[in-house]
């Protein structure tokens, strides 16, 4: 007997407003909070807006055209097939226009939870392009702590163990700690901005939200948790501004309902500019997450190619180019199928 499924946001009449996009999605090389100790350095969260037909007759094609066994569409046996560069081109062609990838490089994540969370005021919004105005000091940070070697990797280490739900030592000592790591980076004076960042960064300050994460105040968001920044740039770059987005995910741990229904709440107050398409059609105070259904990727074939692409992704970030990074502009709506959703 399988478990019952955990998590997920079942749509709620009340909040779905207008045209809805149905998108199935998985993810490759989570990793929990072992952000830098993974054999995996980045994350990738595929979604595609095929229906269960069109996810089937993918499936079969791959199967029947290159002989793929049927458990070869793991993205590991799938490039090393002696036709893999064939198959795989046949794939990102069948998949063009119906699909998104969203790379996350997990150092940089955790770079930028060091801006949002000690030097901003935590929220859900952080990293996605709702929370842009950090983007550069994270940036700045990043480019320049790595050329300080072992002195930063030490500093990456004590930002996570004082921010992790399991805290191996008590919450003074981490925090002690961790300041020493930010005076040993600061001795290597990396310049400007990121000198400007390290200094600003208030033992006071740091205290209150690791008081307020051992508290269970979740209205922080988990801190060393990627996918719910990834979930929610996927959600803004199928909306557009323009639809709601229906997502069908793989079973995820962090996605629960208390965090996903923070997250709606958070998009909906990104508004129509969320989106990168032309001023949007969503009525002001609508999220454009309409709801999220968990599944087990074993019983769907619209998970399972998203599983397939994060896969491969993640292995070849080269292939990522703008048709997979953003969905077209949506089709009109098809008669006597689902007139409301495109």
């Amino acid at each position: 007997m399988r478990p019952p499924l955990q998590g997920g946001l079942p749509p709620s009449d009340a909040l779905v407003v207008g045209p809805v996009v149905e998108i199935a999605c998985d993810e490759s090389g989570f990793s929990g909070t072992n952000l830098l100790h993974s054999t995996a350095p980045v994350i990738t969260h595929a979604s595609v807006d095929l229906v269960v037909d069109e996810a089937v007759a993918l499936i079969t094609s791959l199967r029947s055209g290159f002989r793929f066994s049927p458990h070869e569409l793991k993205s590991g046996q799938f490039l090393r097939r002696s036709e893999a560069a064939e198959a795989l081109e046949w794939l990102l062609t069948a998949l063009a226009g119906r699909a998104h990838v969203h790379l996350i490089d997990k150092e940089f994540f955790l770079v930028t939870r060091v801006v949002d969370l000690l030097l901003a005021e935590p929220s859900y919004a952080a990293g996605t392009r709702l929370a842009d105005e950090h983007r550069p000091t994270a940036l700045a940070l990043h480019e320049a702590g790595r050329s300080a070697g072992d002195d930063w990797n030490a500093f990456l280490a004590a930002f996570v163990d004082l921010v992790r739900m399991k805290r191996r030592l008590p919450a003074h000592r981490t925090v002690h700690r961790f300041f020493q790591a930010r005076d040993a980076l600061r001795r290597h004076r990396l310049g400007g901005a990121t000198d400007d960042v390290l200094a600003a960064l208030d033992p006071s300050r740091v205290r209150a939200v690791v008081a307020r994460l051992d508290n269970d105040d979740r209205s922080v968001p988990p801190p060393l948790e990627p996918l719910l920044p990834a979930l929610a740039e996927t959600v803004l770059s199928w909306s557009g501004g323009r639809r709601q987005v229906l997502v069908t995910h793989d079973e995820q741990s962090a996605l629960t309902a208390d965090r996903l229904t923070r997250l709606q709440r958070t998009l909906a107050g990104g508004g129509s500019t969320a989106g990168n398409g032309p001023p949007g059609t969503l009525p002001n105070g609508v999220s454009p997450l309409a709801g999220l259904v968990m599944v087990d990727s074993r019983d769907d074939p619209r998970v399972q190619v998203a599983d397939l692409l994060a896969g491969v992704a993640r292995r070849l970030p080269e292939i990522i180019d703008d048709a997979l990074r953003q969905p077209p502009p949506s089709p009109p709506p098809r008669p006597g199928r689902d007139a409301a959703r495109v």
